[in-house]
Formats: C-alpha cells, structure tokens, sequence
C-alpha cells in the first residue's frame, strides 16, 4: 500500500514539473539557408585569415629560431676555438712547466753529486794527509831509535853503553858505601 501512495505522490509531481520545465525553453527564431551560408562564408573567411596569420607567423618564428641557430652555432664554433686555444696554451704551460721541473731535477742530481764527490775527496784527502803526516813522524821515530841505540850501544854484547856506565858509577859509590858493596857483591857485580 504504501508502494502504491509513493508512486501515486511521484507521479502527481512529475505532471506539476513537467510542463513548468517545458515552458522554461525557448523557442529559436528561424535561420535561413542563406543566412547560414553567408555565416559559413564568413567563418571560412575568417579562418582562411586566421591560418594565413598562423603561416606567416609560423614563417617569422622559423627565421628567427634559423638565425638564432646560426647566431648561436657561430658562438659555440668561437667557443670551440677559444677553448681549443686555452688548451693548446695550457699544454704548453704543462710541458714547460714539465721542462722547468726536469731541469730542477737534474740540476739537483748534479748538486747532490757533486756534494758526494766533495765529500769522498775529502775523505780521501784526510787519508791521505794522515798518511803523509804520519810518515816523517815514523822516519823521524825510527831514525831516534837508531840514535839511541847507537848511542847506547844496545846491540853490544856487554851490555847497554848505559848500563855499564851506570854499574861504574855504582862501583864507584860503593868504595865508600859499605851497604851498596854488599849489595852489588850478593849480585856478583863486585
């Protein structure tokens, strides 16, 4: 029952809305053919003016896109060689700069050679002189070795010139010290 009321509600507003939303419409005035041919004709006009703008402004940007390509070809064409320029300027820097280091490198080696030289002259300089100073030292030695035992008649088979000398001497203290005598008597000397 209360599906039936519902319906029957439903249906009473739809014939109340209905006709209100119907008379909400408009009726458009008539067109002629003609009109409408003149409005397509015009339309065509337009667009035709359109697209012709369209063209020639598509034509402009494309000139000015080629000349800003070439314009910026040539920049990077400049760029290129300035950069091939500051390279080629750079190598030559790094091989002088190469060179410079070399040299500082030989120049050392040489200096600390030549240092090592100095230093093993000198060594051998050292040596040297010692050996050259040394040697009238020794001659010098030798021939007061050859004095003395020349002098001293070491080689004689009585005995040293001193120590004979010295037993004389002692001989002759003894004739008048008694305790001397006996000694050099205990000592077969007497």
């Amino acid at each position: 029952m209360k599906l039936k009321v519902k319906i029957l509600y439903l249906f009473i507003l739809s014939l109340l809305v209905i006709p209100g939303a119907l008379s909400a419409l408009e009726t458009a005035p008539d067109i002629t053919d003609r009109e409408v041919v003149e409005k397509l004709a015009r339309l065509e006009a337009g667009q035709a003016a359109l697209n012709q703008k369209i063209e020639s402004g598509q034509e402009s940007l494309n000139q000015k896109i080629e000349s800003g390509q070439e314009s910026l070809n040539h920049r990077i064409s400049d760029l290129r060689s300035e950069m091939k320029a500051g390279q080629e300027a750079l190598g030559q820097r790094l091989d002088d700069l190469a060179k410079r280091i070399d040299n500082t490198n030989n120049t050392m080696l040489v200096l600390f050679g030549s240092l090592i030289t100095l230093i093993v002259a000198l060594f051998g300089y050292i040596a040297w002189d010692r050996r050259t100073m040394m040697k009238p030292v020794l001659e010098r030695i030798e021939c007061l070795e050859k004095d003395v035992a020349r002098s001293l008649e070491l080689s004689d088979t009585d005995g040293s010139k001193l120590s004979r000398l010295l037993l004389d001497a002692m001989r002759e203290l003894a004739k008048t010290n008694g305790q001397l005598a006996t000694i050099l008597r205990s000592f077969s000397l007497l």
